[in-house]
């Protein structure tokens, strides 16, 4: 939901790169063209690895943007409960908490195989802002000055109780129910200038104006842009009609509300979750088989989460096709299919842009009317037995069976 540009972005070495980036792809392009067997390189995956350009929160993932924590090991994020005068909450922080916690903590440690804890510290008694909600305006495109004011009193307001430097992510949570708040502002704020507490600089927060119970896996949704990952749905310019056709229920990215919410496997890779062991570059042009273990996490405690979970045919300099098992399991324990899931990745566009498109393998059907956030995708991927021609791409994929352990064997005749 982010407007502005973070800071730290692409540095000057891109343009040092660029003409190293377009050698590369074209010798992986030659050696695409020519006949022999195709070959998914797992472990050597960086030759699909898309550079990271200047697009506001780029799906390139050749390098991390520092300017962002990145979600590996465990991280350290405050809530901070806001009051206003003349409004007495309704709720308890203790109450706000168990609106978010522990289940957003279960979710990444779910989509990180266990790699990434988010631990959150909240505060016991709420923080009063010295103006009443309404004089912040707060909305869904909240003008910067009134926005930033905000941030500032957030900040002055908790500071005697709250060291800052402790903390690698902020939570700002309102009280839902005071005049002027609107839960539709919910978002990830980042600062081209950060504010400073404690000897730290802040450069963003989470202002969540949720309503009590809140949007399912909402701050799901806004913590990944605190990891830079970008909208993935698509606003209409009048702000009706539908949302989410650029990926439907799957990932958290596109909609919260999602019945197959967890991160794509693209994803996955750019926070680290996924190495280059578990990522095949497919390369040649003749058919090959694959085995694809699902995405989702393994569901018996401390099973073996390794094996590949995601194949990659690089498109161009910044455009990818990604394909993925994606089945009833973990964060997507909801989902309305399960199959193989195509999809583009585009790493020079923007955050809502549509970075990520998935390909709908059944694009004369729909499913799961009244669940799904957009039906016409969500029987996008392959069944057993279904195979399907990617449209202006011409790769063809057919998924042969499944084994008996879940994992898919997957046939793929690449066409670049």
């Amino acid at each position: 939901m982010q407007r502005r540009q973070a800071p730290g972005g692409v540095d000057r070495r891109r343009l040092r790169q660029a003409a190293a980036i377009f050698v590369s792809f074209m010798a992986l392009t030659a050696t695409s063209l020519v006949a022999g067997p195709a070959v998914a390189t797992v472990g050597g995956a960086g030759a699909c690895a898309l550079p990271r350009t200047d697009a506001h929160h780029s799906l390139g993932l050749d390098s991390w943007n520092s300017a962002y924590p990145r979600p590996v090991g465990t991280l350290d994020a405050v809530m901070i409960f806001l009051s206003f005068p003349g409004a007495v909450p309704d709720d308890t922080p203790q109450e706000l908490t168990a609106d978010y916690f522990p289940s957003t903590t279960t979710f990444f440690r779910r989509a990180s195989y266990g790699k990434f804890t988010l631990r959150p510290h909240p505060m016991k008694r709420w923080t009063t802002m010295p103006k009443p909600a309404s004089a912040y305006a707060i909305r869904r495109d909240w003008s910067p000055d009134e926005r930033d004011a905000y941030l500032r009193d957030a900040v002055d307001a908790a500071d005697p109780a709250v060291d800052f430097s402790k903390y690698d992510l902020v939570y700002l949570i309102a009280d839902p129910d005071a005049p002027g708040v609107d839960s539709d502002a919910t978002k990830v704020v980042n600062l081209d200038t950060p504010l400073h507490a404690d000897g730290t600089e802040i450069r963003r927060f989470v202002t969540g104006f949720e309503r009590h119970p809140p949007d399912r896996n909402v701050l799901a949704h806004e913590t990944g842009h605190a990891f830079d990952l970008p909208d993935l749905y698509h606003r209409p310019s009048d702000d009706k009609g539908d949302w989410d056709t650029y990926v439907g229920d799957w990932d958290v990215m596109g909609s919260q509300f999602g019945l197959a919410p967890d991160f794509f496997g693209w994803h996955k890779w750019k926070l680290g979750w996924l190495d280059r062991r578990q990522v095949g570059c497919l390369r040649g042009t003749n058919a090959q088989m694959f085995t694809l273990e699902p995405l989702e996490e393994v569901p018996a405690p401390g099973a073996d989460t390794a094996g590949t979970r995601l194949l990659i045919l690089r498109t161009g300099l910044e455009s990818a096709l990604a394909i993925e098992a994606r089945t009833a399991a973990g964060n997507d324990a909801t989902t309305c299919s399960e199959g193989i899931l195509i999809y583009r990745v585009k790493a020079d566009l923007a955050s809502g842009d549509g970075a990520v498109r998935v390909v709908d393998a059944h694009p004369h059907s729909s499913a799961c009317w009244g669940t799904s956030v957009y039906p016409p995708l969500a029987d996008a991927p392959l069944g057993v037995g279904e195979t399907f021609t990617v449209p202006g791409n011409g790769t063809k994929v057919e998924v042969a069976d499944r084994t008996p352990s879940g994992a898919w064997t997957v046939k793929v005749t690449p066409v670049v």
